[in-house]
């Protein structure tokens, strides 16, 4: 028995429950008044604290959904309902994922590239970097739409647009991740790669890039989850059918707190998963390379 990961597994319990309760005391807070409302037009008087608590917990409507709510529908929309249907989660999940993927790799590919031009040339370090801080001082919200409107004028949509929201904010992390990992060699060790005659590109790839992987990676895994909200972000403006940002749109269009909550859950789940398969990729990337597990 593993004693240290049981020890970890308790203070996690402990926090779980202690959310899932304070969880339930404010959906009895926030649903009260309406359920108060709801006792006085249907003129029922004499009702018990027990039913009181039980009402609120199960409103068709709540201003907060109850986790058991939650969970059943997260359950009916993954589990009950086929993959292929609109009222999937999985299926919007699907598409929301499409878009994510193809804008964090396009955000992982241009952050490594600025990273190299910046660490190797000065006047693109001085000139490029404050630029590439800049940009992320301008709210998401408000370039989203811009985006989506000036390449919907060109005829390009679908998975395009969303995943350049999804490139915007991915490329950022990992730009600053890689800048640090491949000036984090010290002098003695580029000294000694000068020594053995060594030309800049095997500099890179032998040194410099090996240094900088444990950066990369735990940039990416920021990037990545970034690179989802950015992907939910680009599906709001547009009017999506399709994606959890559309499921997010149809719940607030039409009151259905509860579709809202899954959907949240549902993208929170996605990013957990993602952030984990690039750890994996990580563990195999840096085993490859010879070092113990």
């Amino acid at each position: 028995m593993n004693l240290r990961g049981a020890g970890s597994a308790v203070p996690v319990t402990i926090v779980l429950l202690a959310i899932l309760v304070i969880w339930y005391a404010a959906t009895i807070w926030l649903n009260a008044p309406w359920q108060l409302d709801m006792y006085q037009r249907n003129h029922v008087t004499a009702w018990s604290p027990t039913q009181f608590v039980t009402d609120t917990w199960n409103q068709d409507r709540p201003v907060l959904p109850s986790p058991h709510q939650v969970a059943v529908e997260l359950w009916k929309t993954t589990a009950v309902v086929a993959v292929s249907s609109k009222k999937s989660l999985i299926y919007h999940a699907w598409v929301t994922l499409s878009a994510t993927l193809l804008g964090f790799a396009m955000g992982s590919v241009l952050g490594i590239l600025l990273a190299v031009f910046i660490v190797h040339n000065n006047a693109m370090d001085r000139s490029l970097m404050p630029w590439i801080v800049a940009s992320q001082t301008v709210p998401i919200l408000a370039i989203a739409p811009m985006i989506i409107v000036v390449l919907n004028a060109v005829n390009i949509t679908g998975l395009l647009p969303k995943s350049l929201i999804s490139t915007y904010l991915s490329f950022f992390p990992v730009v600053v991740g890689m800048v640090k990992g491949l000036r984090s060699p010290e002098q003695l060790q580029l000294d000694l790669m000068h020594t053995y005659n060594a030309s800049r590109l095997q500099t890179f790839f032998k040194l410099r890039w090996p240094t900088a992987l444990p950066y990369l990676f735990t940039s990416m895994k920021i990037a990545v989850a970034a690179s989802l909200v950015g992907a939910i972000v680009g599906e709001l403006p547009t009017g999506a059918v399709a994606g959890l940002g559309a499921r997010l749109l149809g719940g607030s269009y039409y009151g259905q707190t509860v579709q809202i909550w899954s959907a949240l859950f549902a993208a929170s789940i996605l990013a957990g998963l993602l952030v984990i398969a690039v750890g994996i990729v990580e563990r195999l990337v840096v085993r490859r390379m010879g070092a113990r597990p």
